[in-house]
């Protein structure tokens, strides 16, 4: 057990709050100021990078990712010193992904080369939507046009581009929806992200809906047939999921988020970051301070950013590992969950789930099919609940 997470693999997270605007959906740990002070939030990420490669020292890092928040926002010089204590922190894999979340806008599109140099290798990019009503209507700061434009500076500056979209957008139907994706795949280069739009408690949208003033939002029937239609487009242009809302070309599926899906080890450095640590033999979860500032003043004052660490059980490893590789198409390694829950899954009800056509199974796998991705909660309830 003490070794497992080298069957996922080791990642950094690091996470950067800071947004120009908070837009109307997103339920993220993502803050709006005036001033930032470059200096010092370098100075609390590098005093983190040391604390946590002093407990899991000599590990071979496989994946960094700057979330957010913004991290296109950040200062290029703040991402290179960061990169280069990594380096000193731990050995790191030849190669290395290091993605970093950027906004389409001018601004930022004119920051890519220098965050090149610093040593940023893939770019992921917001665009959310390929046309001038809905990403008004989704509260972004760029025209469509802009996107576009930023798309291409980012395909002619990095190895490798991923960009996101949401669908079911207010309005949208199924023939918009096509006509888009459609658009998208003609220029999209290796990895989409492609996410239903969902109204969170506690955000803009959120609020809206609740004094019922979010009109045109698309029926689940509707959803359920723009993600079939998703999953046909992608298909056939040579993006298939490789996860339930995750397109790529073979090879370039996002090295970072595999880490979580397997059940690897990754650190959580920044405000909100989660982590999980394989410590002392355990696996622990980590939290740190959510609100940026509180969380920059622990780490001044105390020397760590965490809030929390609390190892987590073998029943709890077990269902993790499940919720999290059966989203994947690849599924998830029967005899790791045994190991981890104590037994396998109920045969009857793996053979129930697959003759409903929910689920594949093998001697050495449980993978969900497409109907089982579409439905993939009432899956796991059904395989957790008869497991003991």
């Amino acid at each position: 057990m003490a070794e497992d997470w080298e069957a996922g693999g080791f990642g950094l997270y690091i996470h950067w709050p800071f947004c120009q605007a908070k837009c109307p959906y997103c339920d993220f740990n993502s803050h709006v100021v005036a001033e930032i002070d470059q200096a010092r939030w370098l100075s609390g990420y590098l005093s983190e990078i040391k604390r946590v490669s002093s407990e899991v020292p000599g590990r071979r890092l496989t994946s960094i990712y700057f979330g957010g928040g913004t991290p296109s926002l950040m200062a290029p010089e703040t991402v290179a010193e960061i990169l280069e204590q990594v380096r000193t922190a731990w050995p790191v894999a030849n190669d290395l992904e290091i993605t970093l979340e950027a906004n389409p806008t001018s601004v930022e599109a004119a920051r890519f080369r220098a965050f090149r140099e610093a040593g940023v290798n893939r770019v992921s990019m917001g665009l959310q939507a390929l046309n001038d009503a809905d990403l008004r209507r989704l509260g972004r700061l760029h025209s469509a046009a802009e996107g576009r434009a930023a798309y291409e500076i980012a395909r002619d500056t990095f190895p490798r581009v991923s960009f996101d979209l949401i669908y079911a957008r207010q309005y949208q139907t199924l023939q918009d929806w096509r006509t888009e994706l459609t658009e998208a795949l003609g220029f999209a280069a290796d990895h989409l992200s492609l996410y239903q739009l969902t109204v969170e408690p506690g955000t803009a949208f959120g609020d809206r809906h609740a004094r019922g003033r979010l009109p045109g939002l698309v029926e689940d029937d509707d959803a359920a047939a723009m993600y079939d239609l998703t999953q046909e487009l992608c298909a056939a242009a040579g993006l298939p999921a490789y996860e339930v809302s995750n397109h790529a070309a073979d090879m370039e599926q996002s090295r970072h988020n595999l880490i979580y899906w397997r059940g690897g080890d990754y650190a959580g450095i920044g405000p909100g970051a989660h982590g999980r640590l394989t410590l002392n033999g355990q696996r622990t979860a980590t939290e740190t301070e959510l609100m940026p500032l509180a969380w920059l003043r622990r780490v001044e004052r105390s020397g760590s950013g965490e809030t929390l660490r609390e190892v987590v059980s073998h029943r709890e490893q077990a269902e993790e590992y499940a919720m999290m590789s059966l989203r994947l198409s690849e599924g998830l390694d029967r005899a790791r969950f045994a190991r981890f829950n104590g037994a396998e899954f109920d045969p009857k009800v793996l053979l129930r789930l697959e003759d409903l056509g929910m689920i594949e199974v093998s001697p050495d796998r449980v993978r969900t099919t497409l109907d089982g991705r579409r439905v993939l909660n009432a899956v796991l309830r059904d395989l957790l609940a008869d497991s003991p």
